[in-house]
């Protein structure tokens, strides 16, 4: 559906050497009644140069200026400070990322916490090194979300998957978590039928 006619939006962040074209084909698998899907694209297809478990600092200003992006897209979304956009509520509205994607989705997320439709982390988790503080605010309020890896993922620890999904449930979150053995860094279709049913239900919801 066009923005301005939408019931519900899908936000889909790519990951690293990826395009917006590469996430958004993953809407073919997923309900299309009602959403509109929408995907930045990353300069030279990198959001932040080096790895998400890297010290923060070392990945600015890339980093704030790709979470800076995410959130001009929820504003927009959500037709807030007087932009043009179709006025979805919150609770209307997704965040899916892979990889590179998922990290900057589930960090995003974190740092603006609220009743969402739903989020989803496709092999990745919360940005910064080990010991990083995860003092974040605010409540996500029984938002439903989906983290999905491999427990052998070359990228992605399974360990910090399972930390993100720690914190998200502290914060007040409904999570799904799903490792599976010995897959490659990809998306699959378990994964995806997931967060079918997540988008169904809430198209469904008045």
């Amino acid at each position: 559906e066009p923005l301005e006619t939408a019931r519900a939006v899908m936000i889909m962040i790519h990951g690293r050497g990826a395009s917006a074209q590469d996430i958004l084909s993953l809407a073919q698998e997923l309900p299309r009644d009602g959403f509109c899907f929408l995907a930045p694209q990353a300069a030279n297809a990198t959001w932040y140069p080096f790895p998400f478990m890297e010290p923060m600092e070392k990945n600015e200003p890339w980093l704030s200026s790709a979470l800076n992006l995410v959130d001009a897209i929820v504003q927009r979304v959500r037709g807030a400070e007087n932009m043009r956009g179709a006025n979805i509520p919150n609770e209307k509205i997704f965040l899916l990322g892979f990889s590179q994607g998922a990290c900057l989705a589930t960090e995003y997320a974190a740092g603006h916490a609220q009743k969402y439709g739903g989020i989803v982390g496709l092999s990745g988790g919360l940005i910064g090194p080990d010991g990083t503080p995860r003092d974040y605010q605010g409540s996500f309020d029984g938002t439903p979300v989906f983290l999905g890896c491999s427990d052998v993922d070359f990228h992605i620890p399974k360990e910090r998957v399972m930390q993100t999904r720690d914190v998200f449930e502290r914060m007040g979150a409904e999570v799904t978590m799903r490792l599976y053995p010995n897959m490659e860094h990809t998306v699959n279709m378990d994964e995806l039928e997931f967060v079918a049913g997540m988008m169904e239900e809430v198209a469904s919801s008045k």
